[in-house]
């Protein structure tokens, strides 16, 4: 049963990151402002790079765990 969730999770976040690249560069391609209902993703992982900075040691912490996630 527990297999069966990691995988069912594995699989979600596999797609996850799948739609964030496409939005990446959708929105390179074509402005964040033109992307309809998503924002500009580029602008908001900027800003997110940009609190793991200022957090020090514990944003250090975290950026290290979202990369072995995001690496896997």
């Amino acid at each position: 049963m527990i297999d069966d969730v990691k995988k069912w999770v594995g699989a979600i976040t596999d797609i996850g990151i799948a739609l964030l690249a496409l939005a990446i560069v959708a929105s390179l391609l074509f402005g964040g402002e033109n992307m309809m209902g998503l924002g500009n993703v580029v602008a908001n992982i900027i800003a997110l790079v940009k609190s793991f900075g200022d957090a020090g040691l514990a944003g250090l912490l975290s950026l290290f765990i979202v990369a072995s996630v995001v690496k896997r």
